[in-house]
């Protein structure tokens, strides 16, 4: 079957080539002496769906990030939570048994004004919301607390699949009390050492079990379905008054759907004569108005809206300088790989002196997303709120634009013969050939000679853009090198 016109590819290594393509691009690869299982390794990690999505969740201190750590098999920033510093990152990649996932790590966020239970389930909600599955970690050596019984609760009506871990238990004396963990009723606990790394390995066996596959190339939407639009910014920039001006009087809550998450904060809303769901990350208020917390929170809340969505509508309030937080933001929808609008709100406010600054700011702190399309709004009066519809469809359509590898590997070969790598210590690697792996953000692997340098990379992704368009989207780019073989001592 040829599987050029679908939307996932075959999901055997292909990326998103046709089976034609596919085998006049490996014979390209063996010509330029690369290992036909390194390919297309390479063409399978590229071309992948989105990333299942794996929450972790408990209470304080029964080792939520060092299992984190232990998943994803480095030490990150997450046991760093120093005084005064914002945890903004709380989305990881993973990999086990040669499968890749994402992690959702809620360890940061301790004590908050209304008291530890209500700071963990909110914690729990905003990380399941975004989740496939969820590991709920206990310490066993402690047992299940009142709190515990409360996440299992909110668990149970989450509906997501749970594998249980007993933490804390370092050898075999400490599984009489990870067993005492069926009382729970979440069925097996797992016993674990995160910190030693005993039995980690068995639970992730049984997490691969409970997580989904990586999709072929789609969301999951059926054709025709509605969009999902993410409505992202800092707190108070204005999502909420963008959705129900967008919404006006043809506002839809979604019904609650036998089997999905109860979720409230997703609108299906008529907007330029088509249904788009909007998920308004304000939304997710409910019962829980943290104080000292808020950044962390308005992280996961802004992390389960991205993991949702194919667009990120990122709102940025123009009667103030940008900040950190609105970078910080912006970088979370291009990592997530979602199509990207910039919604510039409040433009009524503005006079002549603080447009004149803005147009710097955005110059100096926005640049990484100068691709991106901006629409300059009021939510307060409306105005240019037909322009976000096509800024939507324009970030859709770069975000879905597949180049085919003939005409990709023709302007490779005329880039590289225009503008060659700088020689770096007597050698000048060369891209040799490339493909795009896949679509939804646009994937490419290149193969080369040497290493390829970042500003290099970067050129090659700008003229990528100036040639093929991709308006809206981050593109990825992955080099492979050529290994030398063959060489004797």
């Amino acid at each position: 079957m040829d599987d050029q016109n679908h939307p996932g590819g075959t999901g055997h290594g292909h990326g998103e080539l046709g089976d034609a393509e596919f085998a006049e691009f490996m014979e390209l690869a063996a010509e330029e002496g690369f290992d036909p299982e390194e390919v297309e390794g390479a063409l399978g990690e590229a071309g992948h769906g989105p990333l299942p999505v794996l929450a972790v969740v408990g209470r304080p201190n029964v080792g939520k990030s060092t299992l984190v750590n232990r998943i994803i098999g480095r030490r990150e920033a997450v046991v760093e939570d120093r005084p005064g510093v914002t945890r903004d990152r709380v989305t990881y990649e993973a990999e086990w048994a040669g499968r890749r996932f994402k992690v959702v790590d809620t360890g940061g966020w301790e004590q908050d004004v209304l008291g530890i239970d209500a700071s963990v389930a909110a914690q729990a909600e905003f990380a399941v919301e975004a989740a496939d599955a969820v590991v709920f970690v206990v310490d066993a050596t402690v047992g299940a607390t009142d709190t515990d019984e409360a996440v299992v609760k909110l668990l149970r009506r989450a509906g997501k699949p749970v594998v249980l871990c007993a933490n804390k238990v370092d050898g075999p004396s400490g599984e009489a009390d990870a067993a005492y963990l069926w009382s729970l009723g979440l069925g097996e606990p797992h016993p674990v050492s995160a910190l030693h790394g005993r039995g980690t390995g068995d639970m992730l066996d049984e997490v691969l079990k409970a997580l989904p596959e990586a999709p072929e190339q789609s969301f999951g939407t059926p054709p025709g379905g509605p969009r999902r639009i993410a409505l992202i910014g800092r707190p108070n920039v204005g999502k909420s008054s963008l959705l129900n001006k967008v919404a006006g009087e043809e506002r839809v809550v979604v019904n609650e759907l036998a089997g999905t998450t109860r979720d409230p904060v997703d609108e299906l809303i008529e907007l330029g004569g088509r249904t788009w769901k909007f998920v308004d990350t304000a939304g997710i208020r409910r019962r829980v108005h943290l104080q000292e917390g808020a950044d962390y929170y308005a992280s996961l809340r802004t992390a389960a809206a991205l993991e949702k969505a194919e667009v990120a509508v990122v709102l940025v309030d123009v009667s103030e300088p940008i900040s950190v937080q609105d970078q910080r933001i912006v970088t979370m929808a291009v990592e997530a790989g979602r199509a990207v609008v910039l919604a510039y709100n409040k433009w009524d406010t503005l006079d002549e002196e603080r447009r004149f600054y803005l147009e710097r700011e955005i110059e100096r702190d926005l640049a990484q997303v100068r691709w991106a399309p901006r629409v300059n709004v009021s939510a307060r009066t409306g105005r240019h709120m037909d322009k976000l519809v096509p800024a939507m469809d324009t970030a859709l359509e770069g975000w879905e634009t597949r180049v085919p590898t003939g005409r990709l590997n023709a302007f490779l070969g005329e880039l590289v013969a225009s503008h060659p790598h700088p020689v770096r210590g007597g050698k000048q690697p060369r891209i040799l050939f490339g493909t795009q792996a896949g679509t939804r953000p646009p994937r490419f692997v290149l193969f080369a000679s040497g290493f390829l340098e970042a500003g290099y990379r970067r050129f090659v992704e700008r003229r990528l853009r100036e040639e093929f368009g991709f308006e809206g989207t981050p593109v990825q780019i992955s080099v492979r090198v050529r290994e030398k073989r063959g060489r004797k001592k």
